[in-house]
């Protein structure tokens, strides 16, 4: 098929949804289908308010009607809610071009915690206004799809997350420079990833913190103990997670939260909230989870569990926890869901 997939994140932003995206599209092409990406890349762009990293299109619709006239796509996805996202939905309603979408990000909690006169009501009445006409709405986990049937979304579908093994694994001989054990947290710094409840934890060794965002520099200057080591991809971002012992992920509003498994992979154990995300992909009740994870209401209680599990590996090693996870079998999940008709179960 011809797929075109249309998303408002993207390089060179480093998030779970972009790299998500990314290794999709390259499975999609190794199984032999022509995809075209829709992106911020290349178009006249603006910072996003609060959040200058995060570059949006400016006026894309002419440009991107043309763009989907000669691509003609078979199937067409759209990714993000964003600028993008909202003028793909409008020119596909408008010339009867059947779409999916894909939830990957709590907007209604995000707008809310960095504009609380801003009801997450009124949020949530939006996003469901903007998803209602896909064909399939995309998922990561069977609590999300349960949610958001709560909230009044149809036609949800599974779309779950994995991990690239290869490139993500142990590498005996990376090791931060600093006091251990070593905590890490990789994903963006910003306040609705209660990065804050992580560096604020009295815990021996040393903290380090992978990734850029908006409350970057307040966190910096508050905790200068940490190592703030900005954005790091490919090999750099490998020798980070394998050079640590315990992933903490403090985060309660992630819809799934890719880098667990991408620590998992490299060989550390994790330590989080008992909450979505961690909860369906390393919870008590996912075969293995309790062997790899600590997960508590108290951060600092999980985050020693976990470093005692690195320490006395349990039944299943968190290598062969992630090894479970491919991504062939996520990206033949979305292709299915590409075909989904709307009256189907």
């Amino acid at each position: 098929m011809k797929i075109l997939i249309v998303t408002d994140a993207w390089a060179p932003q480093v998030n779970g949804v972009v790299r998500t995206i990314e290794i999709t599209t390259k499975d999609l092409t190794a199984l032999g289908h022509t995809v075209e990406m829709v992106t911020p890349l290349g178009r006249r762009t603006f910072p996003m308010p609060t959040y200058p990293e995060i570059r949006l299109a400016l006026f894309p619709t002419r440009a991107l009607t043309r763009e989907i006239k000669a691509f003609a796509p078979d199937a067409v996805h759209i990714a993000t809610e964003g600028i993008l996202g909202m003028a793909a939905r409008r020119i596909c309603i408008r010339h009867g071009i059947a779409f999916t979408t894909a939830f990957h990000t709590r907007f209604a909690e995000y707008v809310h915690a960095r504009f609380s006169f801003v009801p997450e009501s009124l949020m949530w009445r939006w996003l469901r206004r903007f998803h209602a006409p896909a064909t399939a709405v995309m998922v990561a986990t069977q609590a999300l799809k349960r949610e958001l049937a709560g909230h009044g979304f149809k036609d949800l579908r599974i779309w779950s997350r994995g991990v690239d093994v290869e490139r993500f694994r142990p590498l005996p001989d990376a090791r931060h420079p600093y006091p251990g054990p070593i905590w890490i947290y990789v994903g963006r710094v910003a306040i609705e990833k209660n990065i804050e409840a992580f560096l604020a934890l009295d815990l021996p060794g040393t903290k380090v913190i992978v990734g850029d965002g908006p409350a970057k520099a307040a966190l910096t200057k508050k905790y200068p103990d940490a190592k703030f080591l900005g954005n790091l991809t490919g090999e750099a971002l490998v020798r980070a997670y394998a050079g640590s012992d315990v992933f903490v992920f403090p985060s309660r509003t992630d819809t799934f939260g890719l880098v667990l498994l991408e620590a998992l992979a490299c060989g550390l154990t994790v330590a989080a909230y008992p909450v979505e995300g961690p909860r369906d992909v390393v919870g008590p009740e996912v075969p293995g989870g309790s062997d790899v994870a600590a997960l508590n209401e108290d951060l600092r209680d999980a985050c020693l569990a976990a470093w005692q599990m690195k320490q006395h590996p349990q039944t299943l090693t968190p290598r062969a926890f992630a090894e479970r996870h491919s991504w062939r079998a996520c990206t033949l999940q979305f292709l299915r869901n590409l075909a989904v008709e709307p009256d189907q179960p």
